[in-house]
This record gives C-alpha cells, structure tokens and sequence, in this order.
C-alpha cells in the first residue's frame, strides 16, 4: 500500500492538515508517513474523533482521529462558541486534568482557546479527579467545565470530557449543539491564537477543602472513631491519590495502608498492563499488599478516580473482589437501611441505574418503597435525571455495572472519593455485627433472588471493526434469535427505534429514553441479554443478566455454581 492507495476523501483530509498552521515537525511526521506507512495515516484521518458516552476520546498522535493540540484545540473553540451564543454571563469555565501522557498540555491549551475567547478559566494547578471537577463546576457557579481524561483506557489513549453548568456531563440538546459548533470550526485554522492570561485563574486547594467538608456530612457511622478496618489502597498511578487517603482519614479511616508502587502518578502505568479496577491484574500488587498487611479491604480507583473495584478478606485469608454490580447492591441496600433506620427517608426516594445495571437494585429499592429509573448507558444520563427531578424528588443513590456510584447530588459524576468511603464504612459497619461484606451480599441473595451478571467485550479496530460493529448490529436487528441456549426469547428491546416487541402477545409498547444503538434479549426464565457497540473504545460489548431463585433450600456455594455454569454457558452466544 503507498499513499496512491488511500481513498480520496482521506488524502484530501490529509493535505488539508498539512495547510494548516501546525507544527513542522507534526507536518514532517505525515509526510514520512504517506508513503513508508500509508495505512498508519488512514487510521489517523478517516474519520474525526466524536463525543460519545465519555465525551472525546483517542489514541494520542497526529490526525483528525488522534488526540493531539489541534483536536483538542478545535474542541475547545467550537465549546467557546457554543458558550458564547447559549449561555449567561458571566462566562466560566473550570478545567482539571488526570495524570495521562499530554493531560496537563491538553488542560493548558484549552484554557489558552478559552481565555482567546474572552471567557474565564478556572484551572486546577495539579491533578484532580474528575468528580472534583463536577462538584467544582457547581461549587464555581461555573458555565462549563473540561477534564482531561481517558478514564480506565490503555495508556496510548486520552480524552476530553465537557460538563455544563449542573456539574454533569454534556446532554441533548448541548451534546449535539457543541458537536454542531466543533463541525463549524472545522479546521486549525479557525482556532482563536490570541490567549489572555489574566483570564486564567489557578485553583489550589479550596476545593479539595469544600468538597471534604461536603462529603463528611455523609457518614452513618460519624460517632465511631477511629474505625477499626485495615484497608489497602492503590490508585493505579492515577488521580485517586490527591484526595482518597485524605478522605478516609476524615471518616476515621486510619489503618490505611497505600500500594506505594502505584501511587506515583505515572500516564504510562508502568505496573499494570490496564490501570481498570475491573481487572484482575490491576489488582494484583493490591492483594499482595492486603496479604502482608492482612487487610480487611483492598479499594482502587482508576486513574481519573471516577471509579472503585473493591476486593474483601475471606476466611481462608484469601481475596474476593466484587464486581461494580455487587457494589451498586450492596451501596443501595446500605443507604437505604441507614436512612430508614435514622428515619430520613423520605416518600419521594428514588435510586438510578442504568440499563445494563443489576436489577438487584430495583428489588432491594421496591423492598424499602423508593422509586428506581432506568436510564441509558452512560452515568451523564444519572445526572440528567437528578436534575430533571431535582426540587420534586430526593435522589438517593445512583449506579452504572462499570463500577461507578455516587451517592449525593452535590457532585453530577459517579465518585469513587465518595463510594470509597461509603464502602469503608459498609464494611465497618458489617465488622460491628460480625459479618463482611460477602456476608451481607448473601443476605441480599437469598431475600431478594440469586443475581449474576457479566460481560463480553469484541475488540473491532479501524475502518474495517467500524463497518464490522455496523453489520452486526444489523443483523442481530433484521434477524433476532428466536431461543438462545434453548431458552424462548419473550421479548426484544430496541432502543434505537424505542420499541419493545412482545413475542408472546405479538404487541409492541414504547421506550421512554433517547434514542441509542442498544438492543436487549429477554428470556422466558429473566435471562436478559444487551448488545451494544461502546462509546468510549472500538469494541462491541455484550451484557448478560441471570436471576435465579433458591427455591430448594440449596446451600450459597451450590447456587452459585449453577449461576457461574449457566453464565459459562451464556457467554458462548457473544462468539462471533
């Protein structure tokens, strides 16, 4: 393949970035590569990066589906248009970055782009979390705000997520208003250059102060100090490190005890092959150190510290680790149960999940008579809702599968600051009535059904996965299965044209929730099943969801055995 070989519209994509006013070195870069490695720069230009469910998001590099100065630049003016012709005045903007290759360079020059703008910044002067830039938003009475991140990506990636005034991330309509006014800019060309420095405010430390006063005023268990639970805590080289020991020492947290070697700071997480709580080999040098220091919990957020994996002691002093749906349940329950208990829990409760989130959650709420609503993928879609509700419902606690919780309206984000801390003090308070954290799970498993859920993720890289994900999608639509693991298939959810089709009375109802590439497979027996292609990476994800009943009186270790088998089994309908 040489550079005669790439599709016209590329090529055009591509001599139109070497017009423009970038650097000679970039310029250089893409010349070398037309012809030594031509497909290397039909990746890079075949498309332009776009706001997804995590915003902006990419591999760092030189093109228009790159992360680099110029995308993000771009981004930036076409948010600083957006800001200017929709928003009030005073115009602001709250910047943070994480601890990712080019965070802090990409924080800086969207603050350069805004201050060329006339619109103020507010910049973190170091790393911060990215629920501290949520509750900064509001805190600041701010317009907007960017975080520069890529959450639990591989290190060769980074991103660009944009909140607007309620601290949450960008929704309809000022999703597709700035994705609108970035199509405008178009090109470098068109990026305002003339930046003002008086515009640019460093933040220090007053958030953090306001945000821990906050967050104290959480704690059930505030008259029990010091508590007694060892706890290990790694942040995985990332953001966590900045306000999570600080938090716990507050809750009286003091056995705690940090993976010194991930908690540098570090873009390239030179410990972990994925700096993803989800995985167990994230985890690794966390249970090692919880062995030495024979430690109760192992918590570990992942490098813009949005999110927690949990890991819990066993008797056989080994380690389980939970999974973001056992935590959702279990965070649910103990909020639920500690307010009822303090007799503050009001009429007008309800509790969030997403769609591919536990419905655990629903039974233990139903239980307590406190609404659950579903929302779409994605936790900008949880502070959406509490918005909408805010002033007529009390938002009590919100949670996503991909281990994101938060629990108070004061921050528009899933927290893992927050559910780190909530998640000491369910552990504290399992320890006072001589349980754990499993124990409790097994409570919740046998009062309320035995529920199991995982997930299967089909990498589809470049052009070709693009198209790939396209005709999958497609297929499964045109031709839904009709018995899966000869189970009937009762019902087929389509988000994309928000219609339920029921296979046994032949009906079709309606879907209350914006329209998203998702499609859901219930079985007869609750099995359920959810396709979707991710928003934040290139790759198919498929959700599955059993229940079962211990109807038998079996014993937690064999009902659990059946789950995992039927789960096994299950997964074999992702094979593609």
């Amino acid at each position: 393949m040489s550079a005669k070989d790439i599709e016209p519209k590329i090529l055009e994509k591509i001599n139109n970035w070497l017009m423009q006013p970038i650097d000679e070195d970039d310029k250089q870069w893409i010349l070398e590569n037309l012809n030594s490695n031509p497909r290397e720069l039909e990746e890079a230009f075949y498309q332009d990066l776009e706001f997804g469910t995590g915003g902006l998001r990419g591999i760092i590099g030189i093109g228009s589906n790159r992360m680099n100065k110029y995308t993000v630049s771009i981004a930036t003016q076409g948010l600083a248009n957006y800001i200017l012709q929709n928003a009030n005045k005073p115009f602001k903007v709250v910047i943070a970055y994480d601890s990712r290759n080019m965070s802090k360079e990409f924080a800086n020059i969207s603050a350069e782009v805004l201050s060329s703008n006339n619109i103020e910044v507010y910049l973190f002067s170091e790393l911060r979390p990215t629920p501290i830039l949520s509750f900064a938003v509001r805190y600041l009475q701010a317009t907007a705000g960017i975080v520069i991140t890529a959450s639990h990506n591989p290190k060769q990636y980074n991103g660009y997520k944009v909140y607007w005034s309620d601290g949450g991330q960008l929704v309809p309509p000022h999703d597709k208003g700035v994705i609108n006014e970035v199509k405008k800019v178009g090109e470098y060309s068109n990026v305002k250059k003339n930046y003002n420095a008086s515009l640019i405010h460093t933040i220090n430390d007053e958030i953090d102060t306001a945000y821990l006063n906050q967050l104290n005023k959480l704690q059930f268990l505030s008259e029990i100090v010091p508590k007694s639970q060892k706890i290990v805590y790694t942040p995985l080289h990332g953001t966590g490190i900045t306000l999570v020991p600080k938090a716990l020492h507050s809750w009286g947290f003091d056995k705690l005890y940090l993976v010194e070697e991930q908690s540098i700071p570090d873009g390239n997480f030179p410990t972990t092959k994925s700096p993803n709580p989800e995985e167990k080999a994230a985890m690794e040098l966390a249970i090692k150190k919880a062995k030495q220091t024979d430690a109760d919990l192992i918590l570990a957020t992942d490098p813009d510290a949005d999110r927690v994996g949990t890991g819990i002691k066993m008797p056989n002093n080994d380690y389980k680790l939970l999974n973001g749906n056992q935590i959702a349940a279990l965070l649910t329950y103990y909020n639920l149960e500690m307010r009822k208990n303090r007799n503050s829990l009001s009429s007008n409760a309800f509790i969030v999940k997403t769609i591919v989130t536990t419905e655990l959650m629903r039974e233990i709420a139903d239980d307590y008579n406190v609404k659950t609503y579903d929302v779409l993928t994605g936790f900008k879609y949880i502070a959406e809702l509490i918005r909408l509700k805010e002033g007529k419902e009390t938002f009590i606690c919100g949670g996503e599968e991909s281990y994101g919780f938060l629990s108070a309206d004061w921050v528009r984000d899933k927290d893992a600051i927050m559910t780190s801390c909530q998640i000491a003090e369910l552990q504290e308070y399992a320890a006072m009535h001589g349980k754990t954290l499993i124990d409790i799970l097994q409570m919740l498993y046998e009062k309320y059904g035995y529920y199991l859920e995982d997930q299967k993720s089909i990498s589809m890289t470049g052009i070709e996965g693009m198209e790939n994900m396209k005709k999958l999608m497609d297929n499964y639509r045109n031709n839904p299965p009709e018995m899966i693991n000869n189970i009937p298939v009762v019902k087929i959810l389509d988000y994309q044209s928000s219609k339920i089709k029921n296979l046994k009375t032949n009906s079709i109802e309606s879907i209350d929730l914006p329209k998203s590439n998702v499609l859901q497979f219930i079985l007869e027996d609750n099995t359920k099943i959810t396709i979707r292609p991710s928003g934040t990476e290139p790759k198919i994800k498929y959700y599955f969801a059993i229940v079962k009943k211990n109807i038998n009186n079996d014993s937690f270790e064999q009902m659990w055995a059946r789950l995992l088998s039927d789960m096994e089994e299950l997964k074999t309908f992702a094979e593609v």
